[in-house]
């Protein structure tokens, strides 16, 4: 399980523990004591340091939006959104598209980024985990839509053609930082952070717009 997915739960552990011993003038004052207590908690370890428990701007108002109850402000939102969509990095030769087979190895890979991993490591991009992604599958997340057929439900049949432009880009764009499309999205930056490189997403790109990928078949 990755650091992100199980810290609010380990971060409400904590601050109850807190409370237990210790008053608190502000849930401003609960926060910081709270961050506290996580970062003392963790060591740099392996590639596994302990500044990934530092929310950038765009995660940490998500967060504090959730822990309020209720959506983010629409307009941090958008501010949010165009931000990410900035910061999306395109392939310098401008092919979005790569080897379907290679694509279908990323997303069923689940490993990677732990301790034990070495530094420059090739991750995996754990699709699976939140996504069905061919009709063979039998166990998979639901945290995401399904992505079988993909590229047939969107009209692809030739993912390099000037008509497919469009959808190609965007599921670029989504993979590479899915933040430039949903300020709050559940779905992991894989390029943005550093998880997929650029090759990489290229294949996966090309798993989810090819016909003659599984996914559309």
């Amino acid at each position: 399980m990755r650091l992100s997915s199980w810290l609010p739960v380990a971060g409400i552990a904590s601050s109850l523990a807190v409370l237990g011993c210790a008053s608190v003038d502000s849930s401003a004052e609960l926060d910081r004591i709270t961050a506290d207590v996580v970062r003392t908690s963790f060591r740099d370890q392996g590639i596994a340091k302990v500044e990934r428990l530092v929310q950038d701007p765009a995660n940490a108002a998500c967060s504090a939006a959730d822990a309020e109850g209720k959506p983010i402000d629409a307009k941090l939102a958008a501010q949010i959104e165009a931000a990410n969509l900035k910061a999306i990095q395109w392939p310098a030769d401008g092919k979005l598209v790569g080897d379907w087979k290679e694509g279908e190895k990323i997303a069923q890979n689940g490993r990677g980024m732990t301790w034990t991993d070495k530094a420059g490591a090739a991750n995996g991009g754990n699709c699976y985990n939140c996504h069905q992604i061919t009709k063979q599958e039998i166990s998979f997340g639901t945290l995401g839509p399904s992505l079988y057929q993909y590229g047939k439900m969107r009209g692809i049949s030739d993912p390099n053609s000037a008509e497919s432009k469009a959808i190609v880009e965007y599921t670029w764009g989504k993979i590479w930082n899915a933040k430039a499309y949903n300020a709050c999205s559940n779905m992991p930056r894989a390029g943005h952070a550093g998880v997929l490189t650029q090759a990489q997403v290229r294949d996966i790109v090309a798993l989810l717009v090819d016909p003659q990928s599984p996914v559309n078949r």
